[in-house]
């Protein structure tokens, strides 16, 4: 039903007025109502924006662990769900003009994005090293005042359009399509334009000039209605008092089931489509930004199945979740079946989630309608419900992100989900004004899908990491022989011993110098850079041939390995070529995210610290790229030590690394960067390389004619070296100087411009 209809459709009418009167009446509550739709719109443009950009902040303060990836999303949820509760205070605060309390929101938003990201460096120091309870209570700290002041504004803008049109759910499904609509949008704005092109701080400011230009438009709007009485405050007064169809508490109940369901799916869907774009920072803002319009769209059908009568409206909402578990129980098994269709995999995908997202996306909208009265309270009410659907989404966003990432693989969370959106499709027809018999056929289907979920969908989504690991490193949908998954990602093997991280190519089981076939020429290279590089830090564990490397050098005496994902450790304990490195006492292994640690253990200093850095444009890799992210290295070096780590065969990263430090030069795709002047000294790399043992075998038996031709290939470098880094990257060394020169027209990285990570994907680095 369209505003100012007929009040016969929802059982409310206007004052008497003559016909004309109550004409020009309905054309004031609609042209009232497209305004508050606009500014609304544009509402949800900063609020995603700021989601985005405090959450690479936080990352950089917290670490990009999935503790810290969940603490920041549950801050923001907990945030969203007690300020929808003070927004339904204010619904109920008589008198209280609308459009300046939205004006005052949203100028107090901008007021604190406009100093947030000083504030998140400024706290995210003190609290370091502090227990995981209270860094997630700082972190829920941090983003309360804007996430308070976001929160409130639904459940308020309900309040007051409720009394314009009667309809709860229709208020809430149009409210809701038109605020979530803009967070995708921006969603889309931020991967292709304002991360690319203008970096954190300034995306933030856009966002604080979106929030001025909100609050001036709503003051404007109020000062036209001021002048024009009558447009006001259209009241209505009920024909015969309505009330809710159903009991509120089964409906919150409903609501708290649905965010959890819901948000669950949205970790599940982001695990996956980041594993098939092999982790890229754009593929969590694209299947988001899915997400979110896929709700928006949901919405609005369902504030048409609001304005519906009799049993029209409830069979189309359960006939919406039962949709929306029929694409859950297809989604893997299509793509297991789309390995052909390479990066149109991701097109199917997000079109999948775009369409589960819409049919879930129908819910919230048909609760308000079902369960809240179009009274006084509505506003209070609606507070109530979406305080239930968050604390649920938070709650999914825990028990998903910690334990079931943890102990099942994706088909089996797509199972899970599944069998739960079946019962709440069940529990739904039954709590719903619907005759017997079609609550039974909702149950069939409901039991139907819950029986394939558990016994069909495990055999028909085999081969889905398969289908979904695309890329040339070094084929195509590689045959996978060993595979963890847990909550901080997905680590699979080919039958070549190459080792993917979430979808990428991330290292090779391999320690033989003489057969290099994964450039483990570079760790052996250590003793060729420092003569005695006793103590070593190394970021990053991967396959553990660089550690089993290094840990084996001579002249090595202890290496501290910084790793945040301990699958690794399961895959090493299974791989004879490098499985002692763990039981090697020289080792010690540490679960953490590297920068965290670095800045948790100021004190430590090391003669080398090595990183064989995952590629450079992939999500948050520019935590450990950036000219921030070396400075902090800096710190961690003795006076002669060294930083030797992948640039990826990036112009901006090996630019970056010339620019940060005194001294530096690039060997092979590796940046050496030191304080000290660098010493290439290869009598001692020679003397190093005829002792050194792995597992009691010698690396390079100079009896044997190939290894001395290696021996003689490698000391060759030498002559590359006397030409004071050759004239390029097709030259296995190349100096500082050199590289300054060659990439003079690139910036280099920062943690505010996050690299290459959004422009790569654009075509252009």
């Amino acid at each position: 039903m369209k505003l100012g209809e007929s009040e016969g459709q929802v059982g409310v009418g206007f004052i008497a007025v003559q016909p004309s009167g109550r004409q020009k009446q309905g054309e004031q509550i609609n042209q009232w109502t497209r305004t508050l739709c606009v500014l609304f719109f544009f509402s949800g443009f900063p609020a995603l924006i700021y989601q985005l950009v405090w959450q690479h902040a936080l990352f950089r303060i917290f670490g990009v662990n999935i503790e810290s990836v969940t603490i920041v999303v549950t801050a923001f949820m907990l945030g969203l769900g007690v300020g929808s509760l003070a927004g339904g205070w204010l619904s109920r605060r008589h008198g209280m003009p609308l459009m300046p309390v939205l004006a005052a929101i949203e100028l107090l938003t901008g007021l604190f994005g406009t100093v947030s990201l000083s504030v998140f460096d400024k706290v995210g120091s003190l609290v370091l090293g502090m227990p995981l309870s209270v860094t997630a209570l700082v972190a829920l700290a941090l983003v309360a005042v804007p996430t308070l002041l976001m929160g409130a504004t639904l459940p308020m803008l309900v309040g007051h359009l409720v009394k314009r049109s009667g309809n709860v759910g229709n208020s809430v499904g149009l409210l809701y399509y038109v605020n979530t609509m803009g967070a995708g949008a921006a969603c889309l704005i931020s991967t292709v334009l304002l991360f690319p092109f203008l970096g954190m701080q300034i995306s933030v400011y856009v966002a604080v000039a979106i929030n001025t230009l909100v609050a001036l438009g709503a003051l404007g709007a109020y000062w036209r209605d001021y002048r024009t009485p009558a447009a006001a405050m259209v009241k209505l007064e009920s024909s015969g008092p309505r009330i809710a169809s159903l009991h509120f508490a089964p409906v919150a109940a409903l609501a708290f089931l649905g965010g959890f369901i819901s948000l669950s799916y949205e970790i599940f869907f982001v695990r996956t489509i980041s594993y098939a774009m092999g982790g890229l920072s754009v593929a969590f803002t694209l299947t988001l930004a899915a997400f979110l319009i896929g709700l928006a769209s949901g919405s609005r059908q369902a504030a048409d199945w609001c304005s519906a009568t009799g049993e029209e409206g409830p069979k189309h909402i359960v006939g919406s979740i039962l949709k929306a578990n029929l694409i859950g129980l297809l989604f893997l098994p299509v793509l297991a079946h789309l390995a052909w269709a390479n990066l149109g995999i991701v097109a199917v995908a997000l079109v999948m989630v775009y369409l589960l997202a819409r049919y879930w996306g129908a819910l919230l909208p048909s609760l308000a309608h079902f369960g809240i009265a179009p009274d006084s309270r509505a506003g209070t009410r609606t507070a109530l419900l979406y305080f239930a659907n968050i604390v649920g989404a938070a709650i999914g966003s825990i028990l998903t992100g910690f334990v079931l990432m943890d102990h099942l693989g994706l088909v089996s969370i797509a199972a899970v989900l599944v069998a739960a959106g079946c019962l709440c499709a069940v529990l739904l027809s039954a709590s719903l004004p619907l005759p017997g018999r079609a609550k039974w056929r909702h149950a069939s289907w409901a039991a139907g899908g819950f029986i394939l979920a558990i016994t069909l969908l495990p055999a028909s989504a085999s081969g889905t990491l398969e289908a979904l690991q695309g890329g040339d490193f070094p084929e195509a949908h590689p045959r996978l022989t060993r595979a963890v998954e847990n909550r901080s990602g997905v680590i699979t093997v080919d039958h070549a011993g190459v080792v993917y991280g979430n979808g990428m190519y991330d290292g090779r089981f391999n320690v033989d110098l003489v057969n290099d076939t994964n450039g483990i020429v570079r760790p052996f290279a250590l003793s060729l850079f420092h003569d005695h590089p006793q103590d070593v830090l190394m970021i990053g564990l991967s396959s553990g041939s660089w550690a089993q490397v290094i840990a084996n050098n001579p002249q090595v005496a202890s290496l501290t390995v910084i790793e945040i994902n301990p699958g690794y450790l399961k895959l090493i304990a299974q791989t004879p070529e490098v499985a002692s490195v763990l039981k090697n006492p020289k080792v010690r292994i540490i679960t953490d995210d590297g920068r965290r640690w670095l800045r948790l253990n100021a004190d430590r200093k090391f003669d080398a610290v090595v990183a064989n850095t995952t590629w450079y444009f992939r999500a948050n890799a520019a935590n450990l790229l950036s000219s921030e992210y070396l400075a902090l290295v800096k710190a961690h070096l003795k006076p002669d030590g060294i930083y030797f780590y992948n640039a990826t065969e990036s112009d901006r990263v090996e630019r970056t690394a010339c620019l940060s430090f005194p001294y530096g030069a690039r060997f092979a795709n590796h940046m050496l960067v030191s304080l000290s002047p660098l010493v290439w000294d290869f009598t001692n790399w020679r003397n190093t390389l005829e002792a050194y043992k792995i597992d009691g075998r010698p690396v390079l038996n100079l009896a044997n004619e190939a290894d001395r031709k290696r021996m003689d290939e490698l000391m060759s470098l030498q002559a590359s070296l006397a030409l004071r880094g050759g004239t390029g990257q097709t030259q296995p060394i190349e100096s500082c100087t050199q590289i300054l020169a060659r990439t003079a027209d690139r910036m280099p990285v920062t943690d505010d411009n996050m690299g290459s990570e959004y422009r790569r994907t654009l075509g252009m680095e």
